[in-house]
């Protein structure tokens, strides 16, 4: 069976199971307890292939292209240790996470059947890497990555709280399956229809405002940058200027990306986006308005970044990311690293 299969029938009934309150609402202790047991089902060169020091460059190191990685991919662990992976994904993601994450997985091999005559890259579902840097405690800063193609989720822990969890990335190729037993399958879906009804919910003025280009850009405008800002602050339509149910939208599609958290996460997200100011929050459109046209979107406010870009691919190809200008790997640990590294190297 493949571990495609398996994350998405095993990992998604944990997190549905009774146990569901222990891996998914909690999520800190449960990640240090869940991880701590990853940690000792390893061999000694599986464990040199996964820890990593929390002052390690490679931590920064985070990308959601084909690409060779670091760590260890699922690919080189045991089927105990593959799902000691599922319990850290449960406790990291939540229930609604764990089905976007596995769900994007299993499109590997979707994608390896659309690329049969020409394959451009090891189409793989076990091509799915796991790091850990520092020590998994409550106590002290340690942090816990899982990447491959169009995922990636970094989770900064800090005294038994989750400090972080972003930069968390996910993708979709193809964003809806066109042919196959899977037709119709679109894994971020709702992220694309929740946002296309606030654009069409919004008045002509409203829409002039929101509407930031014609053209959508090519993918996401922060890429896999360490600095999540945009030159030019928030752009596009101010909740402020929004009616109340437009509001209610604006928030749904926010709870999309907030969804993807842990629930003790989701929960201090929103407070940290209440206590800045509602209001404050920007909504942005760039592209076509119909489905299948090229579109992007973002949500600013002053402590998050959401951005979604579908252009490539005809149209069918999604990157949508969720950054926390606050804690982003850590917060406090990144500035430490820019004043250390970056001031160094200009000097």
């Amino acid at each position: 069976m493949r571990m495609a299969y398996r994350m998405g029938v095993v990992a998604v009934s944990l997190a549905l199971s009774a146990g569901a309150a222990f891996y998914g609402a909690q999520g800190a202790p449960e990640l240090t307890e869940a991880a701590n047991a990853f940690l000792a089902s390893l061999d000694p060169d599986q464990s040199a292939r996964v820890r990593f020091d929390f002052e390690d460059e490679e931590r920064l190191n985070w990308h959601f292209i084909p690409r060779e990685r670091n760590g260890l991919p699922l690919k080189e662990m045991r089927p105990h240790q593959q799902s000691l992976v599922q319990a850290m994904m449960a406790a990291a993601l939540g229930t609604e996470g764990v089905i976007k994450a596995a769900t994007i997985i299993s499109l590997e091999d979707v994608l390896r059947q659309i690329e049969a005559a020409n394959p451009r890259f090891d189409r793989d579902p076990e091509l799915y890497f796991v790091s850990i840097f520092g020590e998994p405690s409550n106590e002290g800063t340690w942090a816990w990555r899982l990447e491959g193609h169009h995922l990636a989720v970094n989770v900064t822990m800090r005294n038994g709280r989750v400090l972080a969890s972003s930069p968390m990335f996910m993708g979709s190729n193809p964003a809806e399956v066109l042919d196959g037993p899977r037709a119709g399958l679109r894994a971020l879906g709702a992220d694309e229809d929740r946002a296309r009804e606030l654009l069409n919910a919004l008045d002509a003025g409203q829409r002039e405002t929101a509407v930031i280009m014609d053209t959508a850009p090519r993918d996401i405008v922060t890429g896999n940058a360490l600095d999540a800002s945009i030159e030019g602050g928030p752009a596009g339509l101010a909740a402020s200027e929004m009616t109340p149910p437009q509001l209610e939208m604006l928030r749904a599609l926010i709870g999309e990306y907030t969804g993807r958290m842990a629930a003790v996460v989701a929960g201090d997200t929103w407070d940290a986006i209440e206590d800045a100011g509602f209001d404050n929050v920007h909504f942005a459109w760039a592209g076509g308005a119909g489905r299948g046209e090229g579109h992007y979107y973002r949500v600013e406010g002053p402590t998050f970044l959401i951005e979604y870009d579908n252009v490539q691919n005809r149209n069918n190809h999604v990157h949508s990311v969720f950054r926390d200008f606050r804690n982003d790997f850590g917060g406090d640990t990144l500035r430490a690293h820019y004043a250390a590294f970056h001031t160094a190297a200009a000097e």
